[in-house]
């Protein structure tokens, strides 16, 4: 019974709060810097409701430029260097965190993007870990440690980078825990029941 229940702490949180944004402000929206039109724009998360320990999703950026040739024809875009924060708000325990994305900007082409964006720190909680404000308690967020902005003609949907990590709570028994523990008692009743016949 208290496995169960145990497995199934759920955590919400959003990225969508005032400090989500590019270089610093709560802009989604970054312009290319040079060559044709483009920008690269962030789609946060609203109240997502995960199990934990789960994969889960930061929000998504996507990459477009309507008039970039291919990279062999040669008409692309260029980004400068710039800076992405992801602020994480866990609704469940009341804190806040942040992911500071740090990009060296790069050229982009229908089908070519050299732009990636490097995370700092890579985790937030337990307890106060990285935290703004508040507390995680048991939780802890994670991010996979870069973003490679695809292509405006790759990806699903097309243009769009997916920003990928992972929740957990110290709440819940890791697998190989729960295998020790299940292990331990299946000895206890077969040692047990090994007493009970000897009597």
């Amino acid at each position: 019974m208290m496995v169960s229940s145990a497995s199934a702490v759920t955590i919400t949180y959003e990225t969508d709060g005032p400090g989500t944004g590019f270089n610093g402000t709560s802009n989604l929206s970054l312009l290319n810097t040079s060559g044709m039109a483009a920008t690269l724009q962030f789609l946060p998360n609203v109240l997502s409701v995960s199990g934990v320990p789960s994969n889960i999703n930061y929000g998504d950026f996507t990459l477009a430029c309507a008039t970039c040739s291919t990279q062999a024809i040669g008409n692309g875009s260029t980004f400068a260097p710039f800076a992405f924060t992801i602020e994480v708000a866990d609704q469940t325990n009341g804190a806040t965190g942040n992911f500071v994305g740090s990009s060296t900007g790069g050229e982009v082409f229908s089908d070519v993007s050299s732009i990636l964006v490097f995370w700092s720190p890579l985790q937030l909680g337990t307890g106060s870990s990285n935290a703004s404000s508040g507390s995680f308690g048991e939780t802890s967020f994670r991010i996979v440690s870069f973003t490679s902005i695809v292509a405006p003609n790759s990806g699903t949907p097309t243009g769009q980078s997916t920003v990928n990590g992972l929740v957990n709570s110290a709440d819940v028994p890791e697998p190989a825990t729960l295998g020790l523990v299940g292990g331990v008692l299946v000895g206890l009743g077969l040692w047990r029941r090994r007493v009970q016949s000897a009597r």
